[in-house]
């Protein structure tokens, strides 16, 4: 049987290695707001004959729009302005073909006013807040019969939080890589993570309690690891069969919706690593009180390497 829990120090070792980038991706670079929490105009734009970045750029200054964000996605180009009258919409498109020469086929427009984009920020931050507080308290609530419930809550959502700091902070680096912002969809995959990730702790510490009742041994850590044994293929093959469809969206689904598949792509792959592999043998080192052992294992693993 692989011992799963036995190589728990790696585990946490790994995570807090991503942990602390991706913080130092939020504190240094931060998230770049889209138009749903700054305010403004998005279009998503083709055109015919096909057009160079830099010769957008061009025009758009000539409309008198230097600061545009122009992102290229395949065939099609995302921009971001301020915000726009239907007005000077069209005068802008109509600017575009003329400069560029090409027939421009809008894909996506969205307007949002910025007292509009403040509300949706701070709703978009209470429903991660209520969410992560309304599941500790459910699986504190479901495994009120186990020894110290709320450990089993906490251990869930530092795992939940795991995976949200790692996606938001990968989103930082794309923001100042490549100009990525978030908006209300990029808040939708990470509830979705939520969702996804509290569902396969659940499962995992379901079973941890089955075999606990089974009386597998004294040893909460093997009890522990022989959950994880038999819930590995089951994990497996849903995050394998999840990921076919979201590969597929990846591929397939068009660059208006690219960036909430990436969350969802990013965020399966973390989730069901923190599920396995964070959440269960967290819960064995806070029982066992082994922080400071495991912190000793960390260094002595290094000294040795």
């Amino acid at each position: 049987m692989i011992d799963f829990v036995g190589k728990r120090h790696w585990f946490f070792l790994g995570s807090a290695i991503a942990v602390v980038v991706a913080i130092f991706a939020l504190g240094a670079f931060g998230l770049r707001p889209g138009i749903d929490f700054s305010g403004g105009t998005a279009m998503t734009l083709r055109f015919e004959p096909q057009v160079e970045q830099n010769q957008l750029r061009q025009a758009l200054t000539s409309y008198g729009s230097p600061d545009a964000v122009v992102q290229k996605s395949g065939d099609d180009f995302l921009l971001r302005l301020r915000l726009l009258s239907v007005e000077e919409r069209e005068d802008l498109l109509t600017t575009l073909e003329t400069e560029l020469a090409a027939e421009v086929t809008v894909l996506d427009y969205n307007t949002v006013s910025p007292s509009i984009a403040t509300e949706t920020a701070r709703q978009a931050g209470l429903a991660l807040i209520f969410a992560s507080i309304a599941m500790l308290l459910y699986i504190a609530w479901s495994f009120r019969k186990m020894p110290s419930p709320l450990k089993w809550g906490t251990c869930a959502i530092v795992a939940l939080v795991h995976n949200i700091v790692i996606v938001a902070g990968l989103f930082a680096l794309l923001g100042r890589i490549n100009g990525v912002e978030v908006d209300a969809l990029f808040i939708t995959g990470l509830l979705t993570i939520v969702g996804y990730t509290i569902n396969n702790t659940v499962v995992v510490f379901d079973r941890v309690r089955e075999n606990r009742a089974k009386g597998i041994s004294p040893d909460l850590a093997i009890t522990v690891n022989c959950s994880l044994v038999e819930t590995l293929v089951r994990t497996v093959n849903t995050s394998l069969t999840t990921l076919c469809v979201i590969v597929a969206l990846l591929l397939f689904g068009g660059s208006t919706i690219y960036y909430f598949i990436l969350v969802l792509f990013v965020g399966l792959l973390v989730g069901t690593y923190s599920s396995m592999f964070i959440a269960g043998p967290l819960l064995v080192t806070w029982e066992k009180k082994e922080w400071g052992l495991m912190f000793s294992r960390i260094r002595a693993a290094r000294q040795t390497n």
